[in-house]
């Protein structure tokens, strides 16, 4: 096990260390360059990129949160810590990075600075795009490990690891934005009209908000109580099918605790002439099985019954 993997989930930090060491390095160039050039863009991707890092400490706290052990007050555990954070996370990107953007681009729209020492200014937002873009390439490689033969979109839908899909969607955020300011300031210098800066840090402001409501509607889904991927109650159920001794599979109730953590409760319709220490045996087989083939099935509980709820 790597030294910046989580021995709850089985997932690496490597990830969200590499993108706020990024951060900092590029959100220390892009304050200086916005002090340099009073480009209001700048400084609107100087607050993005600060606020990123404060993001991705929060999410290395949630992913500390979650391997802490089950006890009495939380016996599944605290693996939903990392949803929480991510959402947390989601909120900040929306109020600090996207609404002071808008703000930032009111104002200089209503008093339009001239851009100066540009040559600072796009040589750093050059340099921050080849940074962020390969924390960004960085992040694709490792969700391509994880997404297996699940489509990409898809993958970004219906993923547990939110952790991931934050870092992922700050980082390409930022590339877009960058991408913004770059064209805003050229578009300010040549033609001596500040208000394209400005506008600029508007549409910034634009872009990390719609990045922010994607990402905490995905994060509020597995906050609540979002189902495990269906494979787990797919395997349960050709257990069952294979099992001699078992019926049917009634019902199968999955709940994902945190990435690599699932909550599985199952009803199952046994033989009825099996003794009671024949249906335990029973049991204690399918649930040897069901975590062989699922590991990520950390809590499962198997209930015997004759028929359906009614």
């Amino acid at each position: 096990m790597g030294a910046n993997e989580n021995p709850a989930t089985g997932h690496g930090t490597g990830h969200i260390i590499q993108s706020l060491v990024v951060n900092l390095s590029i959100a220390s160039a892009k304050g200086v360059a916005a002090a340099m050039t009073h480009s209001g863009a700048m400084l609107a991707e100087t607050i993005h990129s600060f606020s990123d890092c404060a993001n991705q400490a929060l999410l290395l706290v949630g992913v500390k949160q979650a391997q802490r052990p089950p006890d009495a007050r939380h016996p599944l555990g605290y693996g939903r810590s990392v949803y929480f954070w991510s959402f947390m996370v989601a909120m900040l990107l929306f109020s600090v990075g996207g609404m002071f953007s808008i703000y930032e681009g009111i104002h200089k729209y209503s008093t339009p600075e001239p851009v100066e020492h540009i040559e600072w200014g796009i040589g750093i937002l050059i340099f921050s795009i080849l940074l962020e873009g390969y924390a960004t390439f960085s992040n694709i490689v490792e969700m391509n490990k994880r997404r297996g033969k699940t489509g990409f979109f898809r993958y970004l839908r219906e993923t547990k690891d939110s952790d991931l899909v934050v870092i992922f969607g700050e980082n390409a955020a930022a590339v877009f934005g960058l991408s913004v300011a770059i064209c805003a300031m050229l578009a300010a210098y040549f033609t001596g009209d500040g208000r394209f800066d400005a506008a600029g840090s508007f549409f910034i402001g634009l872009i990390l908000i719609g990045v922010a409501i994607f990402l905490s509607i995905e994060v509020k889904s597995l906050l609540i109580g979002e189902s495990a991927d269906p494979i787990i109650t797919e395997t349960a159920a050709k257990i069952a099918i294979d099992h001699p001794n078992i019926q049917k599979l009634i019902n199968c109730i999955t709940v994902q605790q945190g990435p690599g953590e699932v909550l599985a409760c199952v009803k199952i319709k046994c033989e009825p002439k099996l003794s009671a220490v024949q249906v335990s045996e029973l049991i204690n087989e399918f649930e040897a099985h069901l975590r062989q083939t699922c590991p990520e099935v950390k809590w499962l509980y198997v209930e015997p019954d004759l028929e359906e709820w009614k």
